[in-house]
């Protein structure tokens, strides 16, 4: 099956009065038609600026990709112009952000949002548009879509926001989709919901989709593969299967073991010691060997390579 997308060592660094942030360095993953690809990590990893990245929506300044190619179908899209990208951007690739609160706005109705990106990309009258609106509510299962598509974010509880979100993302289509952290400030409940929504709506829509998230639990149940990040580079790269039956990076591991087990044991939580490190301050070789129990001196410098030890299954670590 040929590639939907393409990123080969991506680049985007914050020039910053205190220095060079290089919060995405050197990362490559691809993405088939159809497919889900689990993007994971801690807060500051890297991932939602390599999502920005792929909308080239990194604010400039700070923010500029630096290198590397994104390459949709047999465009590279960081060649294109931001005419062409406009098109592209809601059109052909979507995202769904993390916060629907913030990321919707509070002085337009839910509707007259979803109208904008259809009128822009399809064409089509205001009328049109808003029966289009009306049908793309109702296809993400929001009651009432004739009488919430006139109402405001702040009317909406959380899980409705975030249908909205998906509807606008959806509206026209998309051959990608990415999806940062879409059910982090919802109920388990409704994380279900969105979750089920999201995979149907993929199903119908032939969609590919790009789920950011640090809930592995969320992962096991969507993804297709596995990108693990850790400050700014992509540690392990794997099918699904393979990330949870035999993760081979440490930082994998750690996480796979901070899970909550629904158990009987009175064991503690297992935790990764430390934290990421500042962006302006990563320390010389692998970037997680201050928090890493197999550490050897050997990690100290230089960095290792992203190297595969079994095919399909990536990992930078010299002890695997």
């Amino acid at each position: 099956m040929a590639n939907l997308l393409q990123v080969k060592d991506l680049r985007t660094y914050f020039y910053l009065d205190e220095g060079i942030a290089k919060a995405v360095d050197g990362v490559s993953f691809e993405v088939d038609q159809g497919e889900t690809l689990g993007l994971v990590g801690e807060s500051g990893c890297g991932k939602s600026v390599s999502a920005l990245s792929i909308m080239r929506l990194i604010p400039n300044p700070p923010g500029r990709i630096a290198g590397g190619e994104i390459l949709l179908g047999d465009r590279n899209i960081l060649d294109l112009s931001d005419e062409r990208m406009r098109d592209i951007r809601g059109n052909e690739i979507s995202m769904i952000f993390q916060e629907p609160m913030t990321s919707l706005n509070p002085v337009f109705t839910c509707g007259s949002q979803i109208e904008e990106a259809i009128i822009l990309h399809q064409k089509v009258s205001k009328r049109e548009a808003r029966l289009k609106a009306v049908e793309m509510l109702q296809l993400v299962g929001i009651p009432a879509p004739e009488q919430r598509v006139g109402e405001y974010p702040h009317q909406l509880s959380g899980g409705m926001r975030q249908r909205v979100m998906i509807a606008m993302a959806l509206s026209c289509h998309p051959a990608l989709l990415l999806a940062d952290e879409p059910t982090t400030a919802l109920d388990v409940t409704i994380q279900a919901q969105i979750l089920e929504l999201l995979a149907r709506l993929q199903d119908e829509f032939n969609m590919a989709v790009i789920m950011i998230t640090h809930d592995l639990g969320v992962i096991a149940e969507v993804a297709d593969r596995v990108a693990v990040m850790y400050a700014s580079k992509i540690v392990e790269y794997a099918a699904v299967k393979e990330i949870f039956g035999t993760p081979l990076h440490p930082y994998t591991q750690g996480l796979l073991k901070s899970i909550p087990k629904l158990t009987e044991s009175k064991d503690r939580l297992a935790v990764i010691p430390g934290v990421v490190p500042n962006p302006l301050e990563f320390p010389q070789g692998c970037k997680f060997h201050p928090r890493c129990d197999l550490a050897i001196d050997a990690c100290r410098d230089p960095e290792p390579e992203l190297r595969q030890l079994s095919p399909g299954h990536w990992v930078r670590c010299l002890r695997a």
